[in-house]
C-alpha cells in the first residue's frame, strides 16, 4: 500500500505538471496537456488501480490548490484516465479448449468508454464559457478573437471547437493507454495479455448511439451542443474501427505500406478523410467486412 501511494502521488505530480503546462499558451504547451493521463495511466496498468486512483486525485488536489479553484476538466481527465486504466485490467475466468483462462475486458468498449470521457470532458469545460447556448458562444467568441481577427473564422470556431475538441479528447484517451501500455509492457509489469487492436469491434449498440446522438445535436442550447461533442466522440471511434478494419484487409497487398501512410496523412492533414474512415468502421459492424475478407484469403479445403 505504501509502494502505491508513493507512486501515486509521483504520477499525479507529474499529470499537474503537464496540466499546467497549458498556462504557457504555447502550441507545445497544448500537447502537454493532452498528455497529462499518461502518469496516471501508467500508475494504474503498471501497479494497480489503487495507485491510479491516488495518482487522479492527487493530481486534481494539485491543480485545484494552485490554481485557486476546482477545475471539473482537471478532474475528468485525471478519473477518466484512473478508469481506463482499471478496466483495461479488469478480466474473468474463461474456459478456452478445456483450459482455464481470462477474458479480458473488451478493446472495443475501452474505446467507447474513451469517447464518453471526451464528451464528459467537453460538458465540464463549457460552464466556464456560459451556462446556456447565447453565453457560452458570446464566451467562445470573446476566447477566439483575442487570436483570430478574421470573423468568418472565428464564427466557424464557435461551432466547431466543442465537437472537435471531444473528438480530440477521445483519440488522445485512446493514444496515452496505447502508450502507457506500451510502457509498461516494456518495463514486465503488464499483467495483460496483448490483444489483436486489428480485430477489436464496438458494442452492437454503438451505431444507435451515434444516430441518437446526431439526430440531439439538432436541438437547441446546451443539450443540442453537447449531443453534437458526443456524435464527434463517437465518431472518432469508428474512426479508429475504419483503421482497424483497414490494416486488416491490407495484409498482402502490393503497397500495402504506402496505403496507410497515405490514409494516415491524409486523415491528419486535411481531416475530413476521417469522415470517410468512419464510415466503413461502421459498414464493417453491419458487413463484418475483415471477416468476409479473412474468409476469401483461406485456401479451399481439400475433398477426399
Amino acid at each position: 500500500m505504501i509502494q502505491n501511494a508513493v507512486i501515486g502521488l509521483g504520477a499525479g505530480l507529474a499529470a499537474a505538471l503537464l496540466f499546467g503546462s497549458v498556462l504557457s499558451g504555447s502550441l507545445a504547451a497544448v500537447l502537454l496537456f493532452y498528455l497529462a493521463p499518461l502518469p496516471i495511466l501508467v500508475a494504474a496498468l503498471g501497479w494497480s488501480h489503487v495507485a491510479g486512483l491516488i495518482a487522479a486525485a492527487s493530481a486534481t488536489a494539485i491543480v485545484a490548490i494552485f490554481s485557486g479553484v476546482f477545475l471539473a476538466a482537471a478532474a475528468v481527465v485525471s478519473f477518466g484516465a484512473w478508469w481506463l486504466g482499471y478496466l483495461t485490467l479488469l478480466a474473468r475466468p474463461a474456459c478456452k479448449r478445456g483450459a482455464a483462462d481470462l477474458e479480458w475486458y473488451p478493446v472495443g468498449r475501452l474505446v467507447l468508454w474513451a469517447a464518453a470521457i471526451g464528451t464528459l470532458l467537453v460538458a465540464a469545460a463549457l460552464p466556464n464559457f456560459g451556462t446556456d447556448q447565447d453565453t457560452l458562444q458570446a464566451g467562445l467568441r470573446r476566447s477566439y478573437e483575442r487570436l483570430v481577427h478574421d470573423q468568418t473564422t472565428v464564427d466557424l470556431l464557435v461551432y466547431a471547437v466543442p465537437p472537435a475538441a471531444a473528438a480530440c479528447s477521445t483519440f488522445s484517451n485512446v493514444l496515452n493507454l496505447w502508450l502507457a501500455a506500451c510502457i509498461v509492457k516494456a518495463s514486465g509489469r503488464l499483467k495483460r495479455s496483448w490483444p489483436d487492436l486489428t480485430a477489436f469491434t464496438l458494442p452492437p449498440a454503438t451505431p444507435g448511439l451515434l444516430a441518437a446522438a446526431i439526430g440531439a445535436s439538432f436541438l437547441p442550447d446546451l443539450f443540442g451542443i453537447l449531443s453534437s461533442a458526443c456524435a464527434a466522440s463517437l465518431m472518432m471511434a469508428f474512426a479508429m474501427l475504419g483503421f482497424a478494419v483497414l490494416h486488416s484487409v491490407t495484409p498482402g497487398m502490393n503497397g500495402r505500406a504506402v496505403v496507410l501512410a497515405s490514409a494516415y496523412a491524409a486523415a491528419v492533414v486535411l481531416g475530413w478523410p476521417l469522415l470517410l474512415i468512419a464510415i466503413a468502421g461502421l459498414v464493417d459492424i453491419f458487413f463484418n467486412i475483415r471477416l468476409r475478407v479473412a474468409q476469401r484469403r483461406r485456401p479451399p479445403s481439400l475433398r477426399t
